[in-house]
């Protein structure tokens, strides 16, 4: 098919270049009948007639009017044509509307014809033989337009066109449906764009209003593609065709929006397949005239086998400007809108109401009855009762039927509030739900007697509040009250003052837990309900304590019952008589001492006395205690062997004092250089009698075998 298509192409453009009269007779075509040449002729061009049509009229219900008081064709080379078309372009009621020609013995040389699909009155010749515009003139003045409703309602634009294609009087526009079995969206696309109407370009129709798809889709001959794709961006679905190219008219899938206008099948778009093309559904699939996605080249057969294509003409730049076709008028006399209103007890009314046309009068009655006034607004007289008025239109020819609006009277002394849960209670501060019952209507909520509404209903929840305090109550109806504020009192009881709390117990030992509030009811999560229980296990246990009545409020507290960690001493460091016990794990928990007794919550302690000595630490519940022996000895940083009288030997002093002592002094080596004792409490820095170099030494401790040993250095200065 597409070579076809592209070999028809090629040589319509190369005939059109040999003969341009016959070209433009292909794009324009001739009214048949007309005098022209009988060769083709360079100069000869084809002017498009004029049409203009008055008759923008009023139709009553159950009426025959004609569409049109006058109608002219003027046309500089022509005196007829084959056919004229009138349809119902906007408006149209499938079923309702109906177009017939009237004083059809008088139109011996007109035929007529109605599609009540497409809402299409075509005249024409009954042999087929060219009609003057002077006939098709005198019988469109004839044609005339009725509805079966009694009560039909809003606009019809009739469109009066010489061309078959479908005219919509709002843009200017002309819609024509090329049936072409198969046709791919493609090629139908191509097809369309070299298609012209009286020098109108075309191209695939892009529908961007109702009225468009109205009269391009539902009342079009048969189903058909038109200029939408999303082959671009999946899901964006753009015009590509025509002035409107580009726009974007959906967004998404069936789900989806429109940021315009679109007009998708139910479940459409559904993208079935690789489906990025826009096709008016065919008849009884779905909502007539409506659109779903297909692939270019949609299905071999049955209700998604393309059809045809739907061409547009108008819009175009450089497009001429033509009056190819005449539009009329007629608006149904009708209520289009009302509205009733009402009052608190006796008095006067306001009623709305608007119209399509005419002159809007108030009655009394639905029938007959008394007249009242005209105008879209009515003041009713004084009334003390709800009262039912009439509205209608009327026009010179006809008035319309009346339509009800009520005149509401509320009597407000009957409203009362019959009950309120008042007062209402809640533990501690928070929201609070109030309710009350009307006689009739609803509920205003107040926060105070002179205050403004805070809410309205049957309930309301109030926001946060902290204190006792009072709302109110009012009952309204229609927006009539008798002001009668009744007090909805709020009781903040306060919460039973808990603090949670940790517990410590030792090991293999019982604790007593305290709820700590008295005159409470109590449940423990042991299912106890005293005040106090003992517990002999770790974990977590809690207590619900209970007000008292009327208050009856609860609040949890939570106790912790934990065992302290087990001290461990890992290292006592003495720095002359600074003595630091370091623990393997320190808990804020832990008690330090040095003699037993006296415990601190500082690991360090200072002045220390010599000797040999114990370091103690213990939890602060005397569970678990660990000790260390440690010995504080002060030993010198240094010595000065030079024989002025001051630090002329290296010694301990205390060592004296234990008899079991011994010092190992080194060189930096290893090397044992001598013992102290008791008795050899000090050394000179000679080895063998000689003077050792000025440098560092260590020495090893020990007051007695079982002691622990204590390691240090000095320095040699000489």
């Amino acid at each position: 098919m597409k070579i076809r298509l592209h070999i028809n192409i090629l040589l319509f453009f190369a005939f059109s270049i040999s003969n341009f009269g016959y070209a433009n007779i292909i794009s324009n075509p001739p009214k048949k009948g007309l005098t022209k040449p009988s060769k083709a002729s360079h100069s000869f061009a084809n002017v498009a007639p004029t049409l203009k049509a008055d008759g923008d009229q009023t139709y009553c219900p159950l009426t025959n009017v004609n569409i049109a008081t006058n109608i002219t064709i003027t046309d500089p080379d022509d005196t007829g044509t084959d056919a004229i078309y009138i349809q119902i372009s906007s408006g149209y009621v499938k079923g309702e509307d109906l177009l017939s020609l009237n004083n059809a013995l008088s139109h011996t040389s007109i035929i007529s014809s109605w599609n009540s699909n497409e809402g299409k009155l075509t005249l024409k010749s009954p042999t087929g033989a060219q009609v003057t515009y002077t006939d098709f003139e005198s019988a469109i003045k004839d044609v005339q337009f009725s509805n079966s409703s009694a009560t039909p309602s809003g606009i019809r634009k009739f469109s009066i066109s010489i061309g078959q294609a479908n005219y919509l009087p709002r843009n200017g526009h002309y819609y024509e449906y090329v049936p072409n079995l198969g046709i791919t969206w493609t090629d139908a696309k191509t097809a369309a764009d070299i298609r012209t109407y009286y020098g109108l370009k075309g191209y695939l129709a892009t529908l961007t209003a109702a009225d468009e798809a109205q009269l391009a889709g539902k009342q079009a001959p048969g189903a058909g593609w038109i200029g939408g794709s999303d082959a671009e961006t999946e899901n964006v679905w753009k015009w590509v065709t025509g002035p409107e190219a580009g726009t974007i008219f959906w967004n998404g899938l069936s789900s989806g929006s429109s940021p315009n206008f679109a007009f998708w099948n139910s479940g459409e778009p559904n993208q079935a397949g690789d489906e990025d093309y826009a096709h008016i559904t065919a008849p009884g699939v779905g909502i007539a005239g409506s659109w779903n996605d297909l692939a270019n080249a949609g299905s071999p057969s049955g209700d998604y086998q393309p059809k045809g294509y739907i061409v547009e003409y108008g819009g175009t730049p450089g497009d001429p400007v033509l009056q190819l076709s005449a539009s009329t008028t007629l608006t149904i006399a009708s209520i289009t809108s009302t509205k009733p209103a009402s009052r608190c007890d006796a008095g006067t009314v306001t009623l709305q109401a608007t119209a399509t046309t005419g002159t809007i009068n108030w009655y009394d009655a639905v029938t007959g009855g008394s007249f009242m006034g005209t105008g879209t607004s009515f003041i009713t007289p004084n009334i003390n009762a709800t009262t039912v008025y009439y509205v209608e239109t009327a026009t010179a020819s006809c008035s319309s039927s009346r339509t009800a609006v009520e005149a509401k009277i509320i009597t407000t002394p009957t409203l009362t509030i019959t009950d309120t849960n008042s007062p209402v209670t809640n533990c501690g501060p928070g929201l609070f739900t109030l309710t009350a019952t009307p006689s009739i209507g609803t509920i205003n909520w107040y926060s105070q007697i002179g205050g403004t509404v805070v809410g309205t209903g049957l309930s309301y929840t109030t926001p946060h509040i902290p204190s006792n305090t009072t709302y109110y109550a009012e009952a309204i109806n229609g927006g009539c009250t008798n002001n009668n504020k009744i007090p909805v009192d709020l009781i903040v009881y306060p919460l039973p003052a808990v603090t949670d709390e940790t517990v410590k117990k030792c090991n293999l030992s019982t604790v007593t837990l305290d709820a700590a509030i008295p005159n409470m009811s109590y449940l423990w999560s042991t299912n106890e309900t005293t005040q106090t229980i003992d517990v002999s296990t770790t974990g977590i246990y809690t207590v619900d304590v209970t007000s008292l009545t009327p208050e009856s409020c609860t609040k949890r507290k939570t106790i912790t019952v934990a065992e302290d960690n087990k001290p461990e001493i890992k290292e006592v460091k003495v720095d002359e008589t600074t003595v630091t016990i370091e623990l393997a794990k320190t808990e804020d928990y832990f008690e330090f001492s040095i003699d037993g007794y006296n415990y601190q919550n500082s690991n360090i302690f200072t002045n220390a006395p010599s000797g040999l000595q114990t370091a103690y630490v213990r939890d602060i519940n005397k569970c678990n205690t660990d000790s260390e022996p440690f010995i504080v000895i002060i030993v010198p940083k240094y010595f000065t062997p030079n024989n002025d009288g001051f630090n002329d030997v290296w010694e301990i002093k205390g060592l004296i004092n234990y008899p079991l002592a011994e010092v190992s002094l080194f060189d930096r080596y290893g090397k044992l250089i001598t013992q102290l004792n008791h008795s050899n409490h000090s050394w000179d820095g000679n080895f063998n009698k000689k003077p050792l170099p000025a440098t560092d030494y260590w020495y090893l401790l020990k007051l007695d075998p079982n002691s622990p040993e204590l390691k240090g250095h000095f320095s040699l200065k000489r």
